[in-house]
């Protein structure tokens, strides 16, 4: 017989009834634009929602619309110490065009400590041990202020995200997701990036399509993935943030 503490654990009623709305969100909002779903999280949320950076195309896309309908609400990103220069230079053009200040979330570890604890380059021999504790674990810490986050994640992306819906509950840190892109295109991405002469990523103009830290990132070669230049030649699709889901939407872990 299996041990209590394997059983499922029984969802709060209130859990119940957040999980139930950011469903009925999902239905409602299903052919919204992106800056109309952002619109709704800040009716909903107010200064409870954040929305993540990490500074590629789509994220620089969500700030600009988030701009036009909350500007005051907290654009957060994750400062691993392994990004690369043009990254932090994308931010300092943001910052500078839409008068933001970024909230940098940082690991608990400098990298001299994780190498102390958990050995030189981490990223190179267990990939997921290094995301969770730069990535998964100061995330998880930072989104404990807020009830709702936004993210720049798109269906076309990766197999994985196939099944991401526009609002959804976010089994892994507890609280509503909005995920505004979802259903958006690379091309209408883009369109509507240099419609708004936005600042972006100068890497993307050369074959980064998906930009993360420097050790796990490369050029994608024509007719890749665009998501091949990521934790090349491990087997690692997604550092941990956002878990794929199967076809109701639901996170496997």
């Amino acid at each position: 017989m299996s041990n209590q503490s394997d059983q499922p654990r029984r969802p709060s009623p209130e859990e119940k009834r957040r999980r139930e709305e950011a469903e009925k969100a999902a239905e409602d909002l299903c052919g919204s634009k992106p800056w109309e779903i952002l619109e709704w999280g800040a009716r909903r949320f107010g200064s409870s929602m954040t929305l993540a950076c990490s500074f590629g195309y789509e994220d620089v896309a969500l700030i600009h619309m988030l701009q036009q309908v909350a500007p005051d609400l907290d654009i957060f990103y994750l400062d691993t110490d392994l990004l690369f220069e043009e990254t932090y230079r994308t931010r300092d053009r943001l910052a500078e065009k839409y008068d933001i200040d970024f909230k940098r979330v940082r690991p608990a570890y400098t990298l001299e400590k994780q190498a102390q604890l958990w050995g030189d380059e981490l990223w190179k021999r267990d990939p997921d041990a290094c995301c969770f504790l730069r990535k998964v674990e100061p995330l998880s810490r930072f989104l404990k202020h807020y009830d709702a986050w936004c993210t720049g994640i798109r269906r076309e992306q990766s197999p994985t995200r196939e099944h991401t819906k526009v609002v959804e509950w976010d089994t892994q840190f507890q609280m509503v997701k909005l995920n505004p892109l979802a259903c958006w295109k690379e091309d209408q991405v883009w369109e509507y990036i240099r419609k708004n002469r936005i600042p972006y990523n100068p890497m993307h103009d050369h074959r980064y399509p998906s930009i993360g830290c420097i050790p796990c990132t490369r050029q994608v070669q024509p007719g890749e993935d665009p998501r091949a230049g990521r934790w090349s030649g491990t087997g690692k699709t997604e550092c941990g943030l956002h878990p794929a889901k199967d076809k109701k939407g639901i996170g496997n872990f």
